[in-house]
């Protein structure tokens, strides 16, 4: 990793950048376009965005100003929960389109694992995904025993699972469950809302290496193999969350973010959520 264009490849060859904007509770108009270009404009060439969000059109709107070519960015969204199901999600996906205002999504996830809902759905995501609407589909907030499930039927396996990934929630089991079934694992909430931006070990870690917290912990989650998507409206900031590529942290200080660990969230668990 180099760059900011650097790549992973997904397991179906599509290459997805290893870092990129998210863009959740992020105000739809000016903010998330301003964001986005900003962002563009600095390099990044994902944005992750998802119906829920509210903020589509407003995304869409970024791209075309911005003028990059579209087969150069990379671009995620996700089907709700209340959409689930084969038919509502391929309604669902042409609402993203059409707020999106593009001819084809790179990514499309399935949000949050609604029992009884997730394999119909899935099922869409397949249809949609040979049809050629999307390059690349995976979920969201799928545990162990959810992937199993989904696998058990699917056809495809899921090319990505995004989950709050942060140092008190380091998901060890479920990253390596991920690497030996190809999936790539992706991290949402990787600064953990910010709570974890004061931390001692963090800062004494920061402070070696002449870099924020932030960006010690975005080294840490690449050198473990997992994609970001940090969150931010400041211009300096999105610049600063990019800036990860002239360092490497040690396997000592590797370990030592790895012992943060407390089994954390600042979301759902996935097993227990009403909506």
């Amino acid at each position: 990793m180099k760059s900011l264009q650097d790549t992973t490849t997904l397991h179906n060859g599509v290459k997805m950048p290893w870092v990129g904007l998210g863009v959740w509770r992020v105000n739809e108009g000016e903010e998330v376009v301003q964001s986005v270009k900003w962002a563009i404009e600095a390099g990044y060439r994902s944005i992750d965005t998802a119906a829920v969000y509210k903020n589509e059109e407003g995304v869409g709107k970024a791209i075309k100003e911005t003028g990059v070519p579209r087969e150069e960015l990379f671009i995620t969204t996700k089907v709700w929960n209340d959409d689930q199901g084969y038919e509502s999600t391929l309604s669902a996906f042409e609402e993203s389109l059409k707020k999106l205002d593009l001819d084809y999504v790179d990514l499309y996830l399935i949000h949050w694992p609604v029992k009884g809902k997730y394999k119909e759905t899935w099922r869409a995501l397949e249809k949609l995904y040979k049809d050629g609407r999307v390059k690349a589909i995976g979920v969201s907030n799928f545990h162990i025993h959810h992937l199993k499930d989904l696998m058990e039927d699917a056809e495809i396996v899921p090319m990505v699972n995004q989950v709050e990934t942060h140092p008190r929630l380091s998901q060890k089991e479920l990253l390596q469950f991920c690497k030996e079934n190809n999936i790539q694992m992706e991290a949402w909430s990787p600064l953990m809302q910010g709570e974890l931006l004061g931390d001692p070990t963090l800062v004494e870690i920061a402070n070696k290496y002449n870099k924020t917290p932030a960006q010690v912990i975005l080294r840490w989650d690449l050198q473990n193999g997992v994609v970001v998507i940090p969150k931010s409206v400041k211009e300096h900031r999105i610049k600063e969350n990019a800036d990860l590529f002239d360092f490497e942290l040690s396997r000592e200080d590797m370990e030592k973010i790895d012992g943060l660990n407390l089994n954390k969230r600042v979301g759902p668990d996935p097993d227990n959520f009403n909506f």
